[in-house]
């Protein structure tokens, strides 16, 4: 069985800064990520609000970029699949990454977040034949046709903000009286003329069998409801924890997001969480950033008292 000093689960920020940390402290690492560097910023079409960057960055830039960062460092063993077993035992900690099994004096879980679905019957099934969870990547199979947008925070209005330079118009649903995204982002949003915002509304309905081909939407306050002919929809309505298997004593809030102190201890020693998968209200590039920053300096800590 291999060792490792750590073992960093997720290539997003929050597990690039960690691995930036170990590898910099010369520590002995492994980093576990199934696909590319970068986690949702490779589904993020800009981001305006990181520090060093005026003019804004693509996401896939930024991804781009943090990869890079980390190819200069040798020490770090790099596994192309998902942990499917995770043990502690004191402090043993054994897991089980594409059939082979790995130890790790201490353990960073950054992991992030996973788009949140609707529920809807057939939408599993409509999934990448119509239903999107990413503006950038699937925006342009939509040119010049009309599609909505589902959701109230900055991510749905950025993504809408995205597609409506593309589509012919975007419906912008949303379930509540007023949209929750930033105000700058709302300005922008309501001074184009090919957004319809829909707020008190949800869907009740995907229509279509091989391809999506429209919605019933409901009217909240009316409670009547109303056929809309399209054929993409982008659905951005929160997220919940992309976690691998993990410990059933680590200990997490009613959303599955693992609970950590300040330095990103969990209650479990030499298990540490950075990132969208924390349990917090803030979950922003930059706040992913400096989570992996103290997650690794806080894992450095805990593995120079372990050895005396």
């Amino acid at each position: 069985m291999k060792h490792y000093d750590a073992l960093v689960i997720g290539a997003g920020p929050a597990g690039v800064a960690a691995a930036l940390y170990l590898a910099r402290f010369g520590m002995r690492l492994a980093m576990a990520e199934k696909l590319a560097p970068g986690g949702l910023l490779l589904q993020t079409f800009e981001i305006e609000n990181y520090p060093g960057f005026p003019q804004g960055v693509k996401g896939y830039e930024l991804a781009d970029s943090l990869a890079a960062h980390l190819e200069p460092y040798d020490n770090i063993t790099r596994i192309h699949d998902e942990i499917t077993e995770f043990i502690v035992e004191g402090d043993s900690k054994r897991l089980l990454a594409g059939g082979e099994w790995i130890s790790a004096s201490a353990v960073i879980i950054a992991s992030g977040v996973q788009y949140r679905k609707l529920g809807l019957p057939n939408e599993e099934k409509l999934l990448g034949r119509g239903i999107s969870h990413c503006a950038l990547c699937d925006g342009n199979f939509f040119k010049d046709q009309p599609v909505a947008v589902v959701g109230g925070g900055n991510s749905a209005v950025e993504e809408t903000l995205h597609l409506a330079k593309i589509v012919s118009h975007v419906h912008l649903i949303h379930r509540r009286d007023e949209f929750r995204a930033a105000p700058l982002y709302l300005s922008r949003l309501k001074a184009l003329p090919n957004v319809s915002l829909r707020s008190s509304t949800v869907i009740t309905s995907l229509h279509g069998e091989q391809q999506l081909e429209g919605l019933t939407l409901k009217d909240l306050h009316k409670g009547t409801e109303e056929f809309l002919s399209l054929n993409g929809l982008f659905i951005f309505v929160g997220f919940e924890p992309a976690a691998p298997v993990l410990p059933p004593d680590l200990k997490r809030d009613r959303g599955g997001f693992i609970e950590t102190d300040t330095e990103m201890r969990t209650n479990l020693p030499g298990v540490f969480a950075a990132g969208d998968i924390r349990s917090k209200l803030c979950r922003q590039v930059v706040t992913a950033v400096g989570d992996g920053a103290t997650a690794a300096n806080s894992a450095y800590t805990y593995l120079e008292q372990q050895h005396g």
